[in-house]
């Protein structure tokens, strides 16, 4: 019986690129792929770390893309922002079986790896649309537009082109609290940043440091707008969490108590 491997790799794309070569490579028989710092679940499998190799990652990706469909390959890219738990296994069983077929199997749901790709991948579409409607920025003194989000899946890395081109006339920065990094925008490119926020950040004494004064007057003013021109009676309460969830509130100047 051959002997099962349990891969570890840094987290990224390439990283998780490198460990389809190297079971390819090596003909291993891989029973799990996690990030470093995940417990490995497969008691009886030896673990592998899995040095990222960007030429090897490409290689793979290429090859992947010569006989899958552009959604083929969107779904796997989506799926894996998705950060679910397994879900590098089911990306790997989803290109041995493309590689197998040599054909696009986008559409064959009888296969579980293939359903399950597709289905993590719509999940993490929604949130991505979502988030391009529900973001919603702020005025720093520094005239830098400034907003935060804690998505559920990690859907900064394919909300960059749609505010980047939609706000190509402003600098800005959309932060993930949740996985601590942002964008940044400086109006000639979208780069990759991180900061440190203090402990008492989102108060109102550090609101009122941080961001412009005109800013929280207008903030204050829209939300007395929303508020006078809302008809109480007409809320459909069951169809207005249906289009704005609950959890996105918080985005939301008109529904987040912190802008009263």
């Amino acid at each position: 019986m051959q002997p099962t491997t349990s891969l570890i790799y840094d987290g990224t794309f390439n990283g998780l690129l490198s460990c389809i070569f190297l079971s390819y490579e090596e003909k291993l028989e891989v029973v799990g792929i996690n990030p470093t710092g995940m417990a490995n679940e497969e008691l009886f499998s030896e673990s592998l770390e899995v040095i990222t190799d960007k030429f090897k990652a490409d290689r793979v990706w290429k090859a992947f893309k010569k006989i899958a469909s552009s959604r083929g390959a969107k779904s796997i890219y989506f799926a894996y922002l998705s950060e679910a738990p397994g879900i590098e296994l089911e990306i790997l069983k989803y290109l041995q079986h493309t590689f197998q077929h040599k054909k696009s199997i986008d559409g064959d749901f009888a296969s579980p790896h293939v359903l399950k790709i597709v289905q993590t991948a719509k999940k993490v579409s929604r949130e991505k649309h979502r988030m391009e409607a529900f973001v919603r920025f702020q005025l720093t003194k520094d005239s830098i537009y400034f907003a935060t989000i804690e998505p559920d899946f990690n859907v900064l890395p394919v909300i960059k082109h749609h505010f980047t081109s939609r706000y190509s006339d402003q600098e800005w920065i959309i932060y993930d609290l949740k996985r601590k990094f942002g964008l940044y925008y400086n109006l000639t490119t979208t780069n990759i940043i991180n900061i440190d926020f203090a402990k008492n950040s989102g108060s109102s004494e550090e609101n009122d440091y941080f961001f412009d004064s005109h800013e929280q007057d207008f903030q204050k003013l829209w939300k007395n707008y929303f508020e006078a021109t809302t008809i109480k009676s007409r809320i459909n309460i069951r169809l207005h969490h249906q289009h704005v969830p609950k959890r996105y509130w918080k985005y939301l100047i008109e529904k987040n108590p912190l802008h009263n």
